[in-house]
């Protein structure tokens, strides 16, 4: 039981902590349209089951024992996010419409897209990959059963989709959107420096070792 306490408190706790994840569920759901932002959390969700994979098959703990590798997954991610970012940042402003006309549609994207995006966010996330790989093997005894290892696994995943798709629900619901959206490429550009930061910290910290 107090195994079981453990992993739900660590993980919901590291779960709501923001991140690269937080950032590309608010900017999607926010800018595109509620269902890209649900996909999303879901695609992050599809994420954490690569952390969960190669730390039950022992790759874990060959990336908590390897500076090097652990470095290589960080200078990774941290590509990814700044080619997000620089991505953002590249966005066009977009003409505001004349009075009393009906704003413009957002800009449409794949229900493909919105999950790869989720996927490949969390994926190459090495702050998704400390917390998986610490909790498995500092938290998760050795004697603890495949199958309530998997289980555990499947709490993680649902505890992202559910935090996540909550966050989408709440920066799509029409008057938060509504009052943000005439900053649209503003915010854009907001999120674009975001996750150029976060990338940077992590290759920064990466090339430190």
């Amino acid at each position: 039981m107090q195994e079981l306490i453990a992993v739900v408190t660590i993980t919901v706790l590291a779960v709501i902590s923001p991140g690269p994840d937080f950032a590309m569920v608010s900017r999607n759901s926010l800018l595109l349209s509620r269902r890209a932002g649900v996909l999303t959390a879901l695609g992050i969700g599809l994420g954490v089951w690569v952390h969960v994979a190669y730390t039950l098959l022992g790759v874990g703990l060959v990336i908590q024992q390897s500076l090097r590798l652990y470095a290589a997954l960080k200078i990774l991610g941290a590509l990814y996010l700044i080619y997000l970012g620089v991505k953002m940042l590249r966005s066009r402003a977009e003409p505001a419409p004349a009075a009393g006309l009906p704003a413009e549609p957002p800009p449409a994207i794949s229900d493909a897209a919105a999950l790869r995006t989720g996927f490949l966010t969390n994926a190459l996330n090495p702050k998704c990959t400390v917390f998986v790989v610490s909790l498995f093997l500092q938290v998760v005894q050795p004697a603890t059963p495949l199958a309530q290892r998997i289980g555990y696994g499947a709490f993680v995943s649902a505890t992202h989709v559910l935090w996540f798709a909550l966050v989408a629900l709440l920066f799509s619901h029409g008057a938060v959107r509504a009052g943000l959206l005439r900053w649209r490429h503003g915010i854009d550009r907001a999120f674009g420096a975001l996750l150029i930061g976060f990338g940077g910290l992590l290759a920064g910290s990466a090339l430190r070792r």
